[in-house]
């Protein structure tokens, strides 16, 4: 038998495995088998309204959203049909391929800190459907729960040794390779949102931004990442929404793969944390 066929067969194998795979995950990882975790605000134009009253949410402000209409925006050819094609062909290409780094840092996880490779967030999805994210797992498994990072005070204390590198160099964001795969995510857009970043989430529904897929890396990614303000990172997914096509798209890819290498726009506080340091001093 050719040579090549049997590697054209054993690829076609690996993509309907992984393809069943999804299928099967796929409504849970919507939440969709829990109607009660379902996002009160999904498909829903929203505005932050500020309360001093109320807990503090993961953008260190106290209020709520509240519905002011219904997202009208229709996606394009190119996004409904184009951008899912390539998005599928990049995550199975990148699965396979980068299965020997999945393997290698999972070992290394393992070995600093005992206990699981992985950890799932609840983040916000196209329309505000929330979707659980999936990330190589930085912190010691004695880092409080349900608490973002930024929230946390000294974040450093509990990031491990291998999490200290796989963060310096976006390794952990790799495992949404298989959230894109599965059509939660898409390479290039907005970067997903926690649930309860309110501020956020309204701040971007001024640019439409909200009603896209989000990506592993995008326009605001690329301009900044934790280096910028709600305002300026919102405003920056805007522009992506606004322009997104394939030029769009390339421009994001290439001009992200510098973070592989030594990524300095992630701070440990997250959003906005550079400005607050600078006027520390």
């Amino acid at each position: 038998m050719n040579p090549w066929l049997i590697v054209l067969l054993v690829i076609l194998g690996l993509f309907l495995v992984l393809e069943i795979i999804a299928l099967i995950n796929r409504p849970g990882s919507r939440y969709k088998n829990h109607p009660d975790e379902l996002n009160p605000m999904q498909g829903k134009m929203v505005r932050f309204v500020e309360d001093k009253t109320e807990k503090e949410n993961a953008d260190g402000v106290c209020g709520h959203l509240e519905a002011t209409g219904v997202s009208s925006r229709k996606a394009g050819f190119y996004e409904k049909y184009v951008k899912r094609c390539i998005d599928i062909i990049l995550s199975f290409g990148g699965l396979v391929l980068l299965s020997p780094v999945f393997l290698g840092l999972s070992l290394a996880i393992v070995i600093d800190d005992p206990g699981p490779v992985f950890f799932t967030q609840k983040r916000i999805g196209k329309n505000k459907q929330y979707f659980k994210l999936h990330k190589f797992r930085s912190m010691k498994m004695s880092t409080p729960r349900d608490r973002p990072t930024h929230m946390l005070e000294n974040p450093e204390q509990y990031i491990t040794r291998v999490g200290k590198f796989i963060r310096a160099h976006s390794l952990d964001e790799l495992p949404q390779i298989w959230d894109i795969f599965i059509g939660n995510m898409s390479v290039i857009g907005p970067r997903p949102g926690l649930w309860n970043q309110d501020l956020l989430t309204a701040e971007r529904d001024k640019y439409e931004a909200n009603d896209i897929k989000p990506g592993l890396s995008g326009w605001a990614q690329i301009n900044g990442r934790d280096e910028l303000e709600i305002p300026e990172k919102a405003k920056l997914d805007g522009e992506y929404a606004r322009q997104l096509g394939l030029k769009m798209d390339i421009k994001c890819f290439f001009g992200s793969l510098h973070v592989f290498g030594k990524d300095d726009s992630v701070v440990e506080g997250g959003t906005g944390e550079i400005k607050k340091q600078e006027n520390a001093k």
